[in-house]
């Protein structure tokens, strides 16, 4: 199979979809592989890498788009690259599509076969290829959540550990799976006052084990929510349901009743965040101000630091591509289920549930369209 990456041009975006260790391991299995020129520029990985390691080096994206039967990325693709799309190519990426109607309409139209990272799955419904971006964007929130909290920021001019004489910061993480856990690590490490709301005991259990008193659980209902939010400094939305928008539990009356200067960082604004009040940010103007409070919202975090998460993201999807490479789409998923679970979009149809509900598209099961 023909295989190709190219740049990444969402705003200030440095991952790139294939390390040239990965371009190795497809060119072993006999592939070829085309990068477009300055793909990995990002990571420090120039094109004279990418020879080396086996790749063809092409100059414009266009070219990948037109020549290679898949496509591997990091972000969705953008307006432009949408354009070039083509039925019976491979798009295996992340999409994030409930939240996104243009894009969903964009990839109905082209035909492409699309493969979400987002939605393949793992034992115990756990999401791999979501996973380290995850564990990056957690210990990220608090790193983002501490500068916008300086006052040359905009926030309250609060450091997160405090200082002897003076209390640290309340840190409120809504939400316990991998981003919380980080996030709350990160906090907890810094020295501030960390509270964990969940609403699933078992989780909240082992938040609980684990932390051993340095930071707080609490089961998320209303009022333990509004509660917390009111009081504290720095709020972390990390909730996630697979493949479907992100509920809004923090509303804009919830605003009124924070610290003037607090912050909220969206992690989950790549589904639509989980803030009423929030709107997808770039890393050029990552903040905004809402009735007084903060709001970072930035949808590609882990960009920021490219290379830890090039590098953490190719371990995951490289395992994947390589089978895709080699069997074909269809024998690949129907020969692991946890990869057919990222089918999002094939041939003009809507094959995940949650996308087709939240978006109003007829849904086609995947077992329909592998036969």
């Amino acid at each position: 199979m023909r295989v190709g990456t190219v740049r990444e041009i969402k705003n200030h975006e440095y991952r790139v979809g294939l390390t040239p260790e990965s371009v190795r391991e497809l060119v072993a299995h006999g592939h070829e592989v085309w990068v477009e020129s300055g793909a990995g520029n990002g990571i420090g990985a120039s094109d004279a890498d990418y020879g080396a390691a086996g790749a063809a080096i092409k100059a414009a994206a266009a070219e990948i788009f037109a020549g290679c039967e898949m496509v591997v990325k990091v972000k969705e693709p953008q307006a432009a690259e949408r354009a070039m799309l083509r039925r019976g190519q491979i798009l295996y990426t992340y999409l994030h599509l409930a939240p996104d109607p243009e894009q969903t309409a964009d990839l109905v139209a082209s035909g492409v076969t699309a493969i979400a990272y987002e939605t393949v799955t793992g034992p115990d419904n756990t999401l791999p290829l979501l996973k380290p971006m995850s564990q990056v964007a957690g210990r990220m929130s608090i790193q983002a959540g501490a500068t916008a909290l300086e006052k040359a920021h905009g926030g309250r001019g609060v450091l997160l550990g405090g200082v002897p004489g003076v209390l640290p910061a309340k840190v409120v993480v809504i939400g316990g799976g991998v981003v919380g856990f980080h996030a709350a690590q990160m906090a907890v490490g810094l020295g501030a006052d960390v509270t964990i709301l969940d609403r699933d005991p078992v989780v909240l259990e082992r938040l609980d084990n684990h932390f051993e008193g340095r930071a707080r659980t609490l089961y998320s209902g209303r009022a333990s929510l509004a509660e917390q939010v009111a009081g504290a400094d720095l709020v972390i939305g990390a909730v996630l349901i697979p493949g479907a928008a992100a509920p809004k539990l923090v509303t804009r009356a919830m605003l009124a009743t924070m610290k003037p200067g607090a912050v909220l960082v969206d992690v989950a604004i790549d589904q639509g965040g989980c803030f009423e009040t929030s709107h997808a940010t770039t890393h050029a103007e990552p903040t905004y101000v809402v009735d007084g409070i903060v709001h970072y919202c930035v949808a590609n975090m882990p960009g920021a630091v490219a290379r830890t998460s090039t590098y953490a993201l190719n371990n995951v999807t490289l395992p994947h591509a390589l089978r895709i490479a080699d069997l074909g789409w269809q024998a690949a998923l129907r020969a692991n289920p946890h990869l057919a679970a990222g089918l999002n979009v094939h041939d003009g149809k809507v094959t995940y549930e949650a996308v087709a509900r939240d978006l109003g598209y007829d849904w086609v099961p995947v077992a329909s369209v592998l036969g």
